[in-house]
């Protein structure tokens, strides 16, 4: 007679930690292999899609937060990228390319110096353009700053000895004087002369004002206006020189005073005058320079 299993069998859940293995309908003691094995490679599949999933979400993740982290550099610096470059640059294809030419050379120039004014008056051979007292000194009278000087008489001659005085006339000749130019101006009762020596080459005229003393004067010239002075009476006199130019000036009173130290009136009015001198020889220099660079 036989016995039954004495109740429900029990059913056995790989998943479940309490429930019984199944055993055979004979009653054997021997475990089912392929339930268990069947069992074994489900909880192996899901373990497999656990592990593919996680690996998912971590992936997703991670891009998350570089994106996050790219949005925050972005945002962080305007229009700049993280590196510090323009982030909207024009699309590559919009770039200009580099074709290969070589760029384009130019050969060196350069402007020619300027031409020296001093060159042109400095020589015979260069200075040629027309010289006279009247050129030199032109117009009817002289303002320097707030002064006016009125002009007189002009004079001129080869004889450059025959219009110096003292020690001057020797001195002029031996350094080789070709012309000597004179003209006077006046300016309440004190008078001025201003004798200009004219030699072929600048270091004549300098040889000539460095041999000239105090005693080498240039004659004073009256007419037009202003009377006869430093005739006999003492007088004040410069000399000077630039480029082949040697120039004198001799300045007193009409009324035959003497000069002394305290006359600044006769002082300023021979520095005046041979300050406007220099500027004139200068000034020739610059003319006949500037038509030289134009032609």
């Amino acid at each position: 007679m036989s016995y039954g299993q004495g109740g429900p069998q029990s059913q056995w859940d790989p998943w479940k930690p309490h429930s019984q293995q199944p055993w055979d309908s004979g009653g054997s003691q021997t475990p089912d292999w392929a339930a268990l094995a069947e069992a074994s490679e489900t909880r192996n599949k899901r373990r497999r899609l656990l592990f593919i999933g996680g690996g998912a979400v971590a992936t997703v993740a991670v891009g998350a937060a570089v994106a996050m982290a790219v949005v925050s550099a972005n945002g962080d610096n305007g229009d700049n990228d993280a590196s510090g470059r323009p982030a909207d640059l024009p699309a590559s294809a919009s770039l200009p390319s580099d074709s290969g030419a070589p760029a384009p050379s130019f050969d060196p120039t350069s402007a020619p110096p300027p031409l020296d004014p001093k060159d042109f008056i400095s020589s015979a051979k260069k200075d040629t353009a027309p010289l006279s007292a009247e050129t030199l000194f032109p117009g009817t009278q002289l303002t320097m700053g707030e002064t006016v000087y009125k002009k007189g008489a002009t004079a001129e001659t080869e004889d450059c000895a025959s219009a110096a005085g003292g020690t001057l006339p020797k001195v002029l000749d031996t350094a080789g004087c070709t012309r000597l130019l004179r003209v006077s101006y006046l300016r309440d009762g004190v008078a001025v002369t201003v004798g200009v020596a004219v030699f072929e080459t600048e270091a004549k005229a300098t040889e000539a004002k460095g041999r000239t003393d105090k005693k080498g004067i240039v004659k004073s010239l009256a007419g037009k206006g202003v009377a006869a002075f430093c005739d006999s009476a003492i007088c004040r006199s410069t000399t000077n020189s630039y480029g082949r130019y040697a120039y004198f000036t001799i300045a007193g009173f009409t009324d035959g005073k003497n000069v002394t130290t305290k006359d600044t009136k006769v002082f300023s009015t021979g520095d005046d005058l041979a300050e406007f001198t220099f500027r004139q020889i200068r000034r020739r220099g610059e003319a006949q320079a500037s038509a030289a660079a134009g032609e």
